[in-house]
């Protein structure tokens, strides 16, 4: 639970973060930048990879899983953050618990219940309140287009999430993150050698940034993530990403300044009420070795 808090937070951190990076530099080379960082640091700690149980078939979940983030989470988060601002962005991924659930319901065959779809229901209006009120300033020039990217941002880690759960039973967390970071670094590396242009220079600001994201967050916040979710169900696990918007907004408006204006901060709420609606627990006798 420690570590799902504190990976809370390190993401929560990571859109200002980006915010900042891509001011600086192109988003491309900031998103390769960052998985070069981790891959270099994995390939340094490689002794501590952990026991590796590969079994035949294997390779198309690690693929999928790899694919789904960071390759093409990472796309659609960099074309939300230009054009959406920070805290909505942050308040987006409070439907991710929603759609794990709804997928583990669709994919998984887990049951669920009709105060989860109804929570499902009203966060997702809240979301949609959320970008429909949004004001075009100099932090979201397109708030509708940018949050309706981080919407399939949030898609691609509710996949990630769930073939992580299928992984981890096998594959250290530590594997897991790494080949995330290598297959990340493979895919970006030629994508902003073709469609960006290659910084001319770098400022003390956007290597800072880069280098927070590379090792605190690619590293850091995945690792601790990965390894949370390899030791508790999916569903509790997935409960503790409400804390990313808390954390977004806090940092957004500390270090960069934002705001949300009424109407948003309502529909703020309305989203918090969704996820809260869709995690309530009856209390009642649990079947044994059922974590609550």
């Amino acid at each position: 639970m420690l570590c799902l808090l504190l990976a809370m937070a390190l993401w929560g951190s990571s859109f200002i973060a980006l915010k900042l990076a891509f001011a600086e530099l192109p988003a491309l080379w900031v998103i390769f930048g960052r998985m070069a960082l981790g891959s270099l640091i994995f390939l340094l700690a490689w002794r501590w990879r952990g026991a590796l149980e590969y079994r035949a078939g294997d390779w198309k979940y690690l693929l999928a899983m790899g694919v789904c983030e960071p390759c093409l989470y990472f796309l659609c988060e960099a074309i939300a953050l230009q054009h959406t601002s920070a805290a909505q962005a942050g308040m987006v991924t409070a439907l991710m618990p929603l759609l794990v659930t709804l997928g583990a319901w669709l994919v998984l065959g887990e049951r669920t219940t009709q105060r989860s779809l109804l929570g499902f229901a009203i966060a997702i209006g809240g979301a949609l309140w959320l970008s429909l009120a949004g004001n075009s300033d100099e932090h979201a020039s397109n708030p509708l287009l940018g949050n309706f990217f981080e919407l399939l941002a949030v898609l691609c880690a509710v996949a990630y999430t769930l073939l992580l759960k299928h992984l981890s039973t096998r594959y250290s967390a530590f594997f897991l993150t790494a080949l995330m970071a290598f297959i990340g670094c493979g895919f970006f590396l030629p994508a902003a050698l073709i469609y960006a242009p290659v910084p001319a220079q770098l400022s003390l600001k956007g290597a800072l940034a880069v280098a927070y994201l590379g090792v605190l967050v690619t590293v850091g916040a995945y690792g601790l993530y990965n390894y949370g979710v390899g030791r508790l169900p999916a569903s509790q696990a997935s409960a503790f990403l409400n804390l990313i918007p808390l954390f977004t907004l806090v940092f957004a408006v500390l270090v960069l300044g934002e705001r949300l204006n009424a109407e948003q901060l309502l529909a703020a709420l309305l989203v918090f009420a969704g996820v809260m609606l869709s995690q309530w627990r009856s209390k009642g006798l649990l079947p044994a070795g059922t974590l609550d």
